[in-house]
């Protein structure tokens, strides 16, 4: 008997947990609640961390992983899957014995090479096993253009980076140029083997611990609500910027986005 729709889109979430709740799996349970989807959440690391940078992190045993995954696939209809921090080779081969046997469902890529601190977050080894294992099977990949710069190193641009990217089997890259020295942030989406749209939004003074979380999670939501991969980019990231536009600073780090930023009264 077939299984029947959920009434609430399932997005199942690869992330680490971070104690902060800044970014990692707490971050892609917001954002995926504020888009009305129901979070399936696999942890694949537990981190020490603040909002200043990452102190230290033990990858859970890919076996785990894939046990963790495995057993809501069985149990609940899983619309769209959403990957963050892989800290291991182990645990990204795990995964992708999982997404093998559902091919059908989109996959969003984060790739969190680096703590917003700057603590590298993955090895040699992890980055050659996502290029060769996931790459292939993303439907939207989202990295910055510091990790874009890490995966394709063999570009000399940002524009040959995600053409080299999308050569590895890549539906789409939306690569973020926040890192880039530009008066506004630059987006710009890659597809088909080609440029498909830039989008400008104004730069916000700060930094934030969580950013990249939030907009992959937010685009892997609106997937599953059934939105077309163009307008769940633009949607993304206006909804990202809202939630940085109204951050907070609760440690003694990076700011906070604000993700349940909708929820306030509209009259205070």
């Amino acid at each position: 008997m077939a299984q029947q729709k959920a009434p609430v889109p399932v997005v199942m979430a690869f992330s680490g947990n971070d104690p902060s709740g800044g970014a990692g799996i707490q971050a892609d349970i917001e954002s995926l609640s504020s888009h009305g989807c129901h979070t399936a959440p696999i942890i694949t690391a537990l981190t020490i961390q603040d909002t200043q940078d990452v102190i230290g992190y033990s990858p859970l045993d890919g076996s785990m992983v894939a046990e963790q995954a495995r057993a809501i696939l069985e149990d609940m209809p899983v619309s769209t899957f959403k990957l963050g921090l892989l800290p291991s080779a182990d645990v990204v081969e795990a995964i992708h014995s999982v997404l093998n046997d559902y091919p059908e469902i989109p996959m969003i890529l984060d790739p969190v090479l680096a703590s917003g601190g700057g603590t590298l977050l993955t090895e040699e080894e992890v980055i050659d096993a996502m290029t060769e294992l996931l790459l292939p099977q993303t439907t939207i990949l989202t990295p910055n253009s510091l990790e874009a710069r890490i995966l394709a190193p063999e570009a000399d641009n940002l524009d040959a980076c995600a053409m080299a990217l999308l050569d590895h089997g890549v539906e789409f890259v939306l690569l973020t140029g926040t890192h880039e020295n530009t008066p506004n942030v630059k987006n710009t989406l890659y597809g088909n083997h080609r440029q498909l749209e830039t989008f400008t939004w104004e730069r916000l003074e700060g930094s934030y611990h969580g950013s990249g979380c939030t907009l992959a999670a937010s685009i892997a939501g609106l997937l599953a609500q059934g939105m077309e991969p163009f307008s769940a980019v633009h949607e993304a990231q206006e909804y990202t910027w809202h939630a940085l536009r109204e951050s907070y600073r609760i440690g003694m780090g990076q700011q906070i986005p604000n993700r349940l930023f909708w929820a306030r009264d509209e009259q205070e």
